[in-house]
């Protein structure tokens, strides 16, 4: 049997404008932006999987993330700066002094910017 994970389907309010802000934030390029204009695929380049799918889903989010994306960052400081200053926030989910922060992107999606590696 062979699976190839292709995705991650992310529900937003306003999938558009997520996947437009993601997109900006890896540097990631548009594969997929549906015909009726509600769904919006963004990948590392055209052929390279897997991708973040944006679709739409008119109920807010609620509760805290069931999933969630980590990032590991050659320089986790400047990531963080970069990700707030595009309009990202803190967020506490009881971290504690991890290693890590965790931020939310502008529809309150939480990820993760992981320390940098030790060389």
């Amino acid at each position: 049997m062979a699976l190839e994970w292709e995705q991650v389907v992310i529900d937003a309010a306003d999938p558009a404008g997520l996947a437009r802000w993601w997109a900006d934030q890896l540097g990631w390029v548009f594969v997929n932006e549906d015909e009726a204009g509600d769904e919006y695929e963004i990948r590392p380049s055209p052929d390279r999987l897997p991708g973040l799918l944006f679709v739409p889903v008119p109920d807010s989010r609620t509760v805290k993330n069931r999933l969630h994306l980590d990032f590991r960052p050659d320089d986790q400081e400047a990531e963080v700066e970069r990700f707030l200053s595009a309009g990202a926030r803190r967020v506490d989910v009881g971290q504690g002094t991890p290693t890590w922060v965790v931020l939310a992107d502008p529809e309150g999606n939480e990820f993760c910017v992981l320390r940098s590696r030790e060389p």
